[in-house]
Parts: C-alpha cells; structure tokens; sequence
C-alpha cells in the first residue's frame, strides 16, 4: 500500500513486523470506525486524539521551510507541471494513516466505513459537518466525481492503484459506494480511503487538465494564503475550522503559518537557513549533516540539532537504468555497471560512515528476500523456472564489498569480463561494441547535491571505457524528462510499505512501461514480474503476502535493473529552538505537523534574529 503524504512531491515507506501478527485478511468487514490489514486497530471507535500528539498544543506562530526548484501549480494530481510544495494541506482524505500503526487508516473525512463481508465493496459515509471553504458541504458527490475525474485526468498511477474499482455509487447525499471486481484485493478499502476528495463546484467549468495557478477550494485544516509564483507558497490555518476537534486531528495543525521559500540550490537553502530566514530543515546529505551546522548560532544553542529514529522500511533508491534504451537490454552490461559502483569507499569518504547498503526493494523489512529461496516462496519461483534467471535458486544475492580504499579492481576484473561476454570490448582506451560505437550515456539528475557522488561513479565507469555524462537540469525540465522516460539514467525511489499492493503496478508493471508519467521508471515489461505483482495484490493472508514479496524481490534483484544505493534509519532535523513537541515521535513517520511553536521560544529566538 502506498503511504499518503501531506506535502505534495514527497514521499515515504514504512517497516516490517514481527512475526505473529494478525493475517493481511483482518481488515474488518461491517461498519466501522478503522480499517487494518493487521488485525484489529489500536484505538477504540471512542478514540479521542492519536497517542503520539499533544491534544492541547496551542495554537498559533510561522513556519518557514525550503523547497527546491520552482512550480508553477497548484493541481499535483495530472502530469503536467510542478507542484507547489505543501499543496497537500488544503484537502482532507477520507481516511486518515496512523503514523504509530502499520496499514492501519481512522475516518477523517468519513464519519464511518463499511466493508462488505466478502470485501466486494466498501462503503464511506461522510460527516454531516464537513464542509468546503466557501461553506458548501462535501458531499458523496464530490467524492464519485473526485475519484472518476483523477482515474480518467490524473497521473497514470491512479489507474492502477484503483483498476480493481467497477462501479462506483452515490447512495445519499453522503454515502458513497465503491463496488470492486472481486474480493481478493485485500487492502482496496484502504486504499479508497487515502482518496484526498476536490470540490466538484469548484473544477466544474475549468480544466483539470492544465495546471493552475489560481488558488484551490479545500475543505482541510489549511488555506492557499498568498504566493509569488515559482519562487514562495504560504498556507494559512483556517480559524474555526469544522474538523479541528476530530479524533484525527487533534493536536495536529497547530502552525498559523506554514511558508515555503524556493531555493535553486540545496547549498543555498542551508545557507539561509543557518542566516535564520529558515526554521525547520530534514538534512538528506551526510556531509553537509557532519559539517555543515557549525556556525554561531548553533553554537550559541539557538540552533538545534537531533537524530530521531524510525522504524520506516526504506525500499529501494538506486541509479535507474531505463530498460528502453538498447544499451541496457542485456543483464550482463547492467550487472557490470553496478560492480563498478564503490559503495565502501563513497560511505566513507562522502556519507561520514552514516548508512547501511540497501540490499533489497523491501529492505529494512520482512518482506526482503535473503539466502535461498524455501518452501512456498521456492515453489512459487519454480513455475518460472527456465523464465527467470538461474541464480535465483542456487545463489544468494549479494552486493559486491571493497575495501573502501577505491582501488576497486577485482570488482572491475569482473564487470569487463561480463562486458566482453555481453560483445563488448576495449578499443583506444574506449568500451565500444562490434560496430565500434562506445559505450557513452547520460545520468540525468534534478539537483547538483548528487552530483559528488555521481562523478566518482563516472570515474570508476572510466577505467572500464564507460563514458557516463552527469547533466543537471532545473525541476521542471527533469519532471517534462522523466515523465517522458527521456533518459538514459536517472537517480529514483520505490519507497515501499508494510502492506505493498496496488502501487507495484505502477512500478513495475508491461502495462505502465509505456504510459507516460507512470512510476515504471525502469520500463521493466516481464510478464513473470506482472503475475508476481498480481499474486502480491492478492495474497490471501500476511503469511503469503511475505512470500510472494520476497519471490518478487529476489526476480527484481537477479534482473539487476539498478544499481542499489543506501538508507538509514533516522531522520536528521535542523531546527532554531523555537518549537515544542510531545513527548514521544510516532514509529512510522517524522509528526511535524504535531508540534507547535512555543511563544517564549519564539520570542527568544525572534530577538536574537534582530541583534544580527
């Protein structure tokens, strides 16, 4: 199942259970106030806040934070154009994911859930005092029509999140219908209820299609307060908001102002950061967090600093091969240039010895494949026996491991020989195949902060006669590139959850291969891949769904489609010390939108701004 965020144009994934846990059958049928897939929801129907918020933060003060790029709208639902960042905000879903809870989604927008009892449908009844912000109420209307306009209109990954959906029925005023092909796809109710519902009043008249730059109607804890186009975007609480005091959001929302500034450059947004225009930052890159944050008002302790764990499983980021140009056809050419890739010796010498290889598509869960293949995920392989590669039944898959000293010749022995054995050969110095073109390709990135780690990895692709150019582009042009498949190479994330589904289509699948904004960034077409995505979506029970995700994971791996990249388990914040939080962070996410801003603090830290 695919994690819903707040913040358009970000994303996450979550981690593995132990065993003996409820099957992924448990999501209870009748009505409701909670859907799981792993038994029975920890909060009772009389639940009054989430136990990782503080019900009685108060209200009130500015956030400001950076995003990178530009945008240039406000829909981040279709393919066209960039997002503005925190658009999210505005809208509600029907259901709200617990951060403290795997696969498990509370009412929010609905008042109730209803699930068949052979799961054929699942039936949202919305609360009578939800309402727009022009005051109109959301209807079971808005949500149909919502879902139809996004499935026919929107991104590519909406068609195969929902393709189990029929039939879809406005039973009253504020009950909506969702009639499903069969009952095998276990986690569709949930699934429904991440919908993030759009007025149909409000879009009847303009084109969905197009991106707008004309501030959105919503019906959440936060309005489109004001913007500079591609350069800031600010989102003002809603005073008297109707859902403020809803079990889910309790506690939550208790920012008056949340402001986002651009930045084209990462290096930049930390610059103004540290001069104090910026409050809160995630800090992604490992040296800037080893380095970067001595300056004087952190010194002073104006300035915090804190690693917060996670228990978020970190699916795969990787260099992405894509499977649509000749140059990469042949498994032998892919696993060349992932022995080429030094990860010992960029750990330590770009990442300060601060993350883990990431070894599998569901990693940092138990639903990643090691060692061989046993019991029912062996016999599952071996219907494709002769259809996949060999070694997924008599080797483990393994990373290769250097010294870190960057004299990685053994590892390089080995990619040249898989390289002649693929027809190509050493010519002047230059890799080039029997026509006597080179091996010459574009790594195609979106911001210059990887570029340290990609050219090493050009370095290395040279000693074997690889040419590989690293361009960085602006946001925009990356997504009009990427939404195209026109690349060569590009860095990209599967995130995963701890109930994957619907969403491996969208990754995976021949069917989004050539749909333009899919998430098949690879254009991985492997009808042995769509029926083990197939098997995932409907697994019978979490026994099953571990196997066949692990039968997945180990195809995904031998196919060699990437080169795997790092994860780690904690989240880096940088924040001047002007906020509270509770007491405890949820398991499965960072809960920002749970802390508040602390009057005293701020005034501190207001005043100390001044004197510079």
């Amino acid at each position: 199942m695919r994690r819903r965020t707040v913040l358009a144009g970000t994303g996450a994934a979550a981690l593995g259970l132990a065993a003996g846990l409820p099957s992924a059958r448990a999501v209870a049928t009748g009505r409701s106030h909670a859907l799981s897939l792993l038994g029975e929801p920890a909060l009772p129907a009389d639940f009054t806040h989430f136990p990782y918020v503080n019900p009685d933060a108060p209200k009130g003060g500015t956030v400001v934070q950076h995003a990178i790029g530009s945008y240039d709208s406000f829909n981040p639902f279709i393919v066209r154009g960039v997002p503005a960042a925190g658009i999210g905000l505005i809208w509600m879903p029907l259901m709200a994911s617990s951060q403290d809870e795997a696969s498990t989604e509370y009412c929010d927008l609905a008042e109730w859930v209803e699930v068949a009892p052979d799961r054929t449908w699942v039936a949202f009844e919305l609360r009578g005092e939800a309402a727009w912000h022009d005051g109109r109420p959301v209807t079971a209307e808005d949500v149909a029509w919502t879902f139809a306009t996004l499935r026919e209109h929107g991104r590519p990954f909406y068609r195969a999140y929902w393709g189990d959906v029929v039939q879809v029925l406005t039973e009253g005023p504020r009950r909506v219908v969702f009639r499903f092909r069969d009952g095998a796809n276990r986690e569709l109710p949930l699934i429904l209820g991440q919908i993030l519902v759009l007025p149909r009043h409000w879009w009847e008249g303009r084109d969905f299609t197009r991106p707008i730059l004309e501030p959105p109607l919503g019906c959440g804890a936060y309005r489109l307060d004001g913007f500079e186009a591609g350069r800031s975007v600010s989102y003002r609480r809603v005073a008297g908001w109707w859902g403020e005091r809803l079990p889910t959001q309790r506690g939550l929302n208790n920012i008056d102002l949340w402001r986002f500034e651009y930045f084209r450059d990462a290096t930049v947004a930390l610059e103004a950061f540290k001069a104090g225009q910026l409050d809160f930052r995630q800090e992604n890159v490992a040296r800037d967090w080893a380095t970067a944050y001595d300056f004087p008002a952190r010194r002073r302790g104006l300035v915090k600093l804190e690693e917060i764990p996670h228990e978020l499983p970190t699916g795969m980021q990787a260099f992405v091969f894509n499977l649509r140009r000749p140059l990469f056809q042949d498994r032998r050419v892919r696993e060349a240039l992932m022995l080429a890739f030094d990860f010992e010796w960029a750990n330590a010498n770009l990442f300060y010895g601060a993350y883990a290889r990431t070894r599998s598509y569901f990693s940092n869960s138990e639903l990643a494949s090691s060692g061989l293949p046993q019991g029912e995920e062996r016999a599952l392989l071996e219907r494709y026996r002769g259809r996949i590669p060999e070694e997924v039944f008599t080797r483990e898959f393994t990373l290769p491991v250097t010294d870190g000293s960057g004299n990685n010749r053994e590892q390089l022995r080995r990619a040249l020989e898989l390289l002649r054995a693929a027809g190509w050969r050493v010519a002047n110095q230059r890799m080039v195949n029997a026509q006597g073109q080179p091996f010459s390709f574009e790594l195609l990135l979106s911001s210059p902060s990887f570029e340290r780690v990609a050219l090493p990895y050009a370095q290395w692709l040279q000693r074997l006669g690889i040419e590989m150019r690293v361009r960085t582009v602006d946001t925009a042009q990356y997504q009009a590139r990427t939404d195209s498949f026109d690349y060569d190479m590009i860095v990209d994330v599967f995130g995963q959850s701890l109930s994957p589904g619907n969403e491996q289509r969208d990754y995976w699948s021949c069917a989004k291969a050539k749909e333009p904004g899919s998430r098949n960034s690879i254009g991985l077409c492997d009808p042995v891949v769509d029926e083990l995505v197939e098997l995932v979506i409907n697994a019978p029970d979490r026994a099953s769904l571990i196997q066949r995700c692990r039968a997945l994971d180990r195809v995904l791996l031998w196919g060699h489609y990437v080169v795997p990249h790092w994860h780690s388990r904690v989240f880096r914040v940088a924040y001047w010390d002007k906020f509270a939080r509770p007491a405890r962070t949820p398991r499965y996410g960072l809960g920002f939108t749970a802390w508040w801003v602390d009057p005293a603090k701020a005034a501190r830290i207001d005043a100390e701004r001044g004197r510079r």
